[in-house]
Formats: structure tokens, C-alpha cells, sequence
């Protein structure tokens, strides 16, 4: 089939450069990779994986914490922070994409 259609797209640029170092180790381009994608819609009839949100672990979910608990994990961070032991949100969050990347 002809390719004739020009999608255009706003995407997260790291979230591109991601998705291209990963599509270029398994030798595909972005537009093959989007058009596979788009077919796997049509042939399922919806999206091709399951899109839920992720879990927390039960180590930081607060609702499966007794008050106990979460009032010590508050204590801790406020103690943290009075020791200086803190760092940028960037830096954390930088951190906990690579450490939880799948």
C-alpha cells in the first residue's frame, strides 16, 4: 500500500530520544515504527497494550500504610530535610525513570 498521509506530532522530546536509540537498535525507523502502531489499532480495535497506571510499591503507597507508619515515613523526610539531605526534583525523578525504565 502506498504511503501518502503526513501525520504531524508533538511529542516529549526525551521521550523521542529514548524511543529512536531503542528503534534504532532493532534496526526501525520512527515512521515504520508509528505505522505498525497505527496498524495494530485498526487490527485490535483499540489500543495494543493495556494502559493502566502503575502500581506503587507498598513501601511508599500511602493507603496501604497504617497512620503509624505514615507518620513515621513523614518524620524521616522531615528529618531528612533538616540534615540537608535533599536534591533537586529534577534529579530525583531523572533518577527514578532510569532505576524503574522496563
Amino acid at each position: 500500500m502506498e504511503k501518502t498521509a503526513t501525520l504531524n506530532l508533538r511529542v516529549n522530546p526525551a521521550v523521542k530520544h529514548s524511543a529512536e536509540e531503542v528503534l534504532a537498535m532493532l534496526g526501525i525507523p520512527m515512521s515504520v515504527a508509528i505505522d505498525m502502531y497505527l496498524n495494530q489499532i485498526s487490527l485490535t480495535g483499540g489500543i495494543p497494550f493495556a494502559v493502566i497506571l502503575p502500581k506503587a510499591p507498598a513501601s511508599v503507597n500511602a493507603d496501604e500504610m497504617t497512620d503509624d507508619e505514615l507518620r513515621e515515613k513523614l518524620k524521616n523526610g522531615y528529618d531528612d530535610i533538616a540534615k540537608g539531605n535533599v536534591r533537586s526534583v529534577q534529579s530525583a525523578f531523572s533518577d527514578f525513570r532510569e532505576t524503574h525504565r522496563q
